[in-house]
């Protein structure tokens, strides 16, 4: 119940309840908390919350792909759980667990039937290991990917940088000059890096980046060097085993699953490049982007060190069989 207006709730009230101004407050008053004091809800009722929180809307007929904090209060409301709960007591509720109904992430549900087996062997020579035995000091671990059509973008106007209460601006408008494919190796148990810059992606200008890491020592010299790599064009199935094993019979080609690129550390590095040296893109030529990515990693690699890469077969097992459990329920259809 609201307090009436000409009431004395405007003063400073205690912990109980009680006015510190008067002590002839009403009894009723003395230990009633505020709008939003813990304990006016019941446990259950915070339960009931978060898992209405948790739920897709299309379950409860709601015409929206998310829910915001006011959307998750008015369907609590509509839900009959209460009769009335400020949008601030339905946050702090949902910030206790970090429940965020607002946010979303993409992500692919393994299609590959042999993903168990590919994604294990590829987190055991993460652990140093390859069917059950220990890597030898002179075998390598080598992730490689490309990293497709990154522009040089010239900007029309030169950008200002930084300056007290005021961010650096980069001018929107722009004249393309052109795109590299970059194809990269990442020495995983060594953190050396090796690039380079191809004016399109395919089997041939893979196969030079393959020629460039191989010719130097120690991967020349050592008893195996194992690539991992995707399912990209450029070094799928068999055919590209076959052919990189009778050009380099010490590699051993180690493909990931189908859509499981997060597996492959090579997407790390991309990943740092982009946000470190790529962004934001102002470049007044082609040649300059290519010395800028050569440049950037001669940087890296003196700070770099081996990824720590947590994730283990112990993880992979758990995911499955969340995945498992995910699949198992009936999905969610609109109504026609």
């Amino acid at each position: 119940m609201k307090s009436p207006l000409d009431s004395t709730w405007g003063a400073t009230w205690s912990a109980s309840g009680a006015s510190d101004s008067s002590t002839n407050a009403l009894p009723g008053w003395r230990n009633t908390p505020g709008p939003d004091a813990p304990g006016l809800f019941p446990p259950e009722v915070v339960v009931q919350v978060k898992a209405l929180a948790c739920e897709l809307p299309v379950s409860r007929g709601l015409p929206l792909s998310r829910m915001s904090i006011a959307d998750v209060a008015r369907a609590v409301r509509s839900a009959g759980i209460v009769a009335s709960i400020s949008d601030k007591t339905v946050w702090r509720w949902l910030h206790e667990d970090a429940i965020r109904p607002w946010q979303h992430r993409c992500w692919i549900f393994p299609r590959d039937p042999d993903f168990r087996n590919k994604a294990g062997r590829i987190l055991d020579l993460y652990e140093g290991q390859w069917e059950g035995k220990p890597l030898c000091e002179n075998e390598f671990v080598i992730s490689t990917d490309e990293k497709t059509s990154i522009q040089a973008r010239q900007r029309t106007h030169s950008p200002l940088p930084t300056a007290p209460h005021k961010a650096m601006r980069i001018e929107h408008e722009y004249e393309r000059m052109g795109a590299w494919a970059y194809l990269a190796a990442w020495d995983v148990r060594r953190a050396k890096l090796y690039g380079r810059c191809e004016r399109k992606t395919g089997v041939v200008p893979f196969g030079r980046l393959v020629q460039q890491v191989m010719t130097q020592e120690p991967y020349r010299s050592a008893r195996r060097v194992f690539w991992i790599m995707d399912n990209g064009s450029s070094h799928r199935g068999q055919a590209c085993i076959d052919r990189i094993k009778k050009r380099w019979p010490t590699i051993i080609p180690v493909h990931t699953p189908v859509h499981a690129s997060w597996l492959n550390q090579v997407e790390i590095y991309f990943s740092i490049l982009e946000r470190k040296a790529l962004t934001p893109n102002d470049f007044t030529s082609l040649e300059a982007l290519e010395d800028h990515l050569h440049a950037f990693a001669c940087y890296y690699e003196t700070i770099a060190r081996p990824f720590e890469w947590k994730f283990t077969r112990k993880d992979l097992e758990s995911l499955l069989k969340r995945i498992d459990q995910t699949t198992a329920k009936p999905p969610f259809l609109l109504a026609a």
